[in-house]
């Protein structure tokens, strides 16, 4: 991944709540690298959710309908997974 995308990235992981910032530019630092452009996009699109429905689904309180979402959520509610 570009470093022009991946500070992008970065600054869009800055939401309304630290702990979202904290989960999201976590998983950007333990698998953004290694991730397909693919999941980078989802990547990307998931970040422009509202808050309140990420941190619900980062709670486990309901699932995006987006199977590459559920990836992503599922790695960053893992232990290892940030």
């Amino acid at each position: 991944m570009d470093v022009p995308r991946v500070a992008r990235l970065r600054w869009r992981c800055r939401r309304g709540m630290r702990e979202l910032d904290q989960l999201f530019a976590g998983w950007l630092d333990h698998h953004g690298a290694a991730a397909d452009p693919a999941t980078v996009d989802a990547f990307e699109a998931l970040l422009m959710v509202e808050d309140s429905e990420l941190w619900a689904w980062c709670m486990g309180r309901g699932a995006p309908e987006r199977a590459d979402w559920q990836v992503i959520l599922g790695q960053i509610r893992s232990p290892a997974g940030v």
